[in-house]
């Protein structure tokens, strides 16, 4: 696109002040659901796509900042913020098609995704159905790239999790639950480094529907035993694709040894640690967020992908597998693996 905010030269180095009043939420109808998103800025497109019951309002401070070398685009997952809660499909595959919807009406052929914890397991959907429109991924505390996941969201998982959240919006219980993180935060724990976080998930869940809709998502990605979707069995299909990790190594909800391990099964990914912060290390030092996506932007090429390259890829299969190593008949004899089959989550 020449004119739109899709493709844009990277690295002009170009700043531009951002408009009062031009972060606010705007809507966009798309396929009979009101679809909540900020817009704001020029240049390559960015787009943030927030965690399990959180919004775009988690990005609000950043925006400015990031739009002064960016079009960003900071959505509400449908059945988050402002946007509907239908009763839906909320998985990551469906988040993910939701998405490529909403960028194709605003006229964005392409992008880099910055993802934060669920918001890091859609990214990975988008580039692995559509990687054509995938410029770059920023993967942030990001799910679906191991079993673990913080023992409140699996408890959450289970039936009878409606009467739990309910009890939240019972006189007295926010009281009581902020004093509870206040404590957490005061005795130095990994949870409560995300207190203030954690307390805006309280208030982001006022209704019934929300709360549905919250539970719905959860269960798409987590069980009782912990993350049910993963992207380690794809993310060979990286290869050629930028690639940056973030993540606090006091993450208390997605463990900082996931990051480690998707670097590793990321060709060619690059890994920040933010030594002190927790599972919103944007919020714990924006300044050397945004100076991280900034350069990584401007100095990382977008992958351009055509169906040759795809195909060879999946040819060749993942290196560390029979597939990887030895063809098709590899491929099959790991079929058979009644392990791998049992344990993948895959889309």
């Amino acid at each position: 696109m020449a004119d739109g905010p899709g493709r844009h030269a990277t690295g002009s180095g170009r700043l531009r002040s951002v408009r009062a009043g031009e972060c606010e939420p705007r809507y966009r109808t798309v396929h009979g659901y009101r679809r909540a998103y900020r817009m704001a800025g020029e240049g390559p497109v960015l787009v943030l796509v927030h965690g399990i019951g959180d919004s775009s309002a988690t990005w609000a401070d950043l925006i400015p900042d990031l739009a002064r070398t960016h079009t960003v685009i900071a959505p509400d997952l449908l059945g988050h913020g402002a946007s509907d809660k239908p009763r839906a499909d909320y998985s990551v595959a469906a988040y993910a098609n939701g998405l490529r919807d909403l960028l194709t009406a605003l006229g964005v052929d392409s992008a880099t995704l910055v993802g934060h914890s669920l918001g890091g397991g859609v990214a990975m959907q988008f580039a692995y159905q559509f990687p054509e429109r995938t410029e770059r991924l920023v993967l942030v505390s990001a799910g679906g790239v191991g079993g673990e996941v913080n023992p409140v969201l699996r408890l959450v998982s289970l039936p009878g999790a409606h009467f739990l959240l309910s009890g939240l919006r019972l006189p007295g219980m926010r009281f009581n639950v902020g004093l509870a993180l206040g404590l957490l935060r005061l005795l130095d724990t990994d949870l409560g480094r995300d207190a203030p976080e954690l307390l805006d998930l309280v208030d982001a869940l006022p209704d019934e529907t929300s709360r549905n809709a919250f539970v719905r998502t959860l269960r798409a990605v987590v069980d009782w035993r912990g993350q049910v979707v993963t992207m380690l069995d794809r993310c060979y299909l990286t290869a050629g694709m930028p690639t940056m990790l973030l993540w606090g190594d006091r993450d208390s909800v997605v463990p900082v040894r996931h990051a480690y391990g998707a670097h590793e099964a990321m060709p060619g990914s690059r890994l920040e640690i933010f030594e002190g912060a927790g599972h919103f290390p944007f919020h714990a030092d924006p300044a050397r967020f945004v100076a991280l996506v900034e350069e990584f932007t401007r100095t990382t090429a977008p992958a351009d992908w055509s169906r040759d390259h795809w195909r060879e890829l999946l040819r060749a299969g993942r290196p560390d597998t029979p597939a990887g190593r030895s063809g098709t008949e590899g491929g099959r004899a790991a079929d058979r693996d009644p392990r791998g089959a049992g344990e993948r989550g895959a889309t």
